[in-house]
C-alpha cells in the first residue's frame, strides 16, 4: 500500500480549519457549509488515492484491515455530505465530523505504521 501522507495531512488540516471557521466572527453558515463540503471532497480524494497492491506475508492481514477501515471512513464521509449542506442540526453534524476527523487521523497513523513496517521488512529489520 502506497501512502500519500502529505495529501492526507493537508486534507485533514483543511477540514479542521473549515470546521473551526464557523466560530470566527462574521462567519456565514452558508459559506461554512460550502467550505466544509469542499474540504470533505479533499479528504475523500486523499482516501481514494491510497494505492493498493499485493503484500508480503504477515502484512497482508494488516493491509486488508486498513482497506476495510478506509471503506468505512469513505462511507461515513459520504453519509455526511448532504447533512453538511442541509441539516438544521449544525452542531450535531459538526460533532460527527469532529469524530470522523479523529478516526481519519488514526487511519493516517495506521498507514504510517504500515509503510514503516513495509520498509523495515524490505531492509531486513533490526536482526
Amino acid at each position: 500500500m502506497t501512502v500519500t501522507t502529505t495529501g492526507m495531512s493537508f486534507a485533514l488540516q483543511g477540514l479542521r480549519q473549515a470546521l473551526d471557521s464557523l466560530s470566527e466572527p462574521g462567519a456565514s453558515l452558508g459559506s461554512w457549509r460550502w467550505s466544509v463540503r469542499q474540504q470533505m471532497a479533499g479528504v475523500r480524494d486523499a482516501l481514494l488515492a491510497e494505492a493498493e497492491h499485493a503484500g508480503e506475508g504477515w502484512l497482508v492481514a494488516r493491509k486488508g484491515s486498513v482497506l476495510r477501515e478506509r471503506t468505512m471512513l469513505l462511507t461515513r464521509l459520504s453519509a455526511l455530505g448532504t447533512p453538511v449542506l442541509e441539516s438544521d442540526e449544525v452542531d450535531a453534524v459538526r460533532a460527527e465530523l469532529d469524530r470522523l476527523l479523529v478516526d481519519l487521523g488514526r487511519h493516517a497513523q495506521r498507514l504510517h505504521d504500515l509503510a514503516y513496517d513495509e520498509v523495515e521488512l524490505e531492509l531486513g529489520g533490526s536482526e
